[in-house]
């Protein structure tokens, strides 16, 4: 019998609120809140732990069908525990993906490694963005600083149009020292977006196993990680715009390297 949920007092409501709101719950469950239609039709089905549906969603979307453990909510606790303005009617509590560091570099299906490397990226619609474009760019991985934004938090998820299940991804502590080990130990050549000392993005061979490393919306990169890279890249523009959307920037590199794959 299909269980439902009327009262907003109901326990299981304060704690799905909570997971969208708390990062420190999630990690400690290791759950987040995926939300929307798209995002529950993509997430793989090993990865869904709870689902929520209001009885519209249910009869308009799925004919009245409610898969299995789905739990049915009102349209004011949808709301309660939705992170949109206009809830779609589908909410569901997710499993983490979890990658080790071999899955960064292609090793499972012998891919040359392309990595995307952020240093303290802050706006989640930024981080969620760099990792839908990651993946329509062939990236192998992206490893980010630890100060780097939560990628569970419901924006960022909704950013990543579900990219988040399928692009390999760790968090460090130490961005500086996984940049020398990725030179030194893995062959790999990372470039530093900057506008100092640095060379035109189109002039650096990208078919190589190479990553690019972007830093902070407004700080840009450290010194420290910008001088701990193989080399320094930037983006020729014209008028006077001194510097691009990290995101934006993070997408031209990216097809950059990809193009150069694919003509090779």
């Amino acid at each position: 019998m299909t269980e439902r949920i009327t009262s907003a007092s109901n326990p299981r409501v304060k704690r799905l609120t909570a997971l969208g709101k708390k990062a420190k719950l999630r990690r400690e469950e290791g759950v987040f809140i995926i939300e929307g239609e798209r995002l529950y039709t993509d997430t793989p089905r090993e990865y869904l732990k709870e689902i929520y549906m209001t009885e519209e969603f249910l009869g308009e979307k799925l004919g009245g069908a409610a898969p299995g453990s789905c739990t049915i909510v009102t349209t004011e606790i949808m709301r309660k525990i939705s992170d949109t303005d206009t809830p779609q009617g589908v909410l569901c509590v997710a499993k983490m993906p979890s990658y080790t560091r071999k899955d960064l570099l292609g090793s499972a299906d012998g891919r040359t490694p392309l990595l995307l490397l952020l240093e303290n990226i802050q706006d989640p619609g930024n981080l969620g963005t760099m990792m839908r474009t990651a993946e329509a760019a062939g990236v192998t991985g992206v490893l980010m600083s630890r100060d780097t934004v939560d990628l569970f938090n419901p924006k960022t998820v909704r950013a990543t149009m579900s990219a988040i299940f399928r692009m390999p991804f760790l968090y460090t502590d130490d961005l500086v020292g996984e940049i020398g080990r990725l030179r030194e130990e893995d062959g790999i050549a990372v470039y530093a977006a900057h506008l100092r000392a640095s060379k035109p993005y189109d002039e650096t061979d990208c078919r190589k196993p190479c990553a690019f490393l972007i830093g902070n919306e407004g700080n840009g990169l450290s010194e420290e990680a910008a001088n701990a890279a193989s080399g320094r890249v930037h983006i020729p523009m014209q008028g006077s715009i001194e510097s691009l959307n990290a995101a934006m920037a993070a997408g031209i590199l990216l097809f950059e390297a990809a193009r150069q794959r694919r003509k090779s």
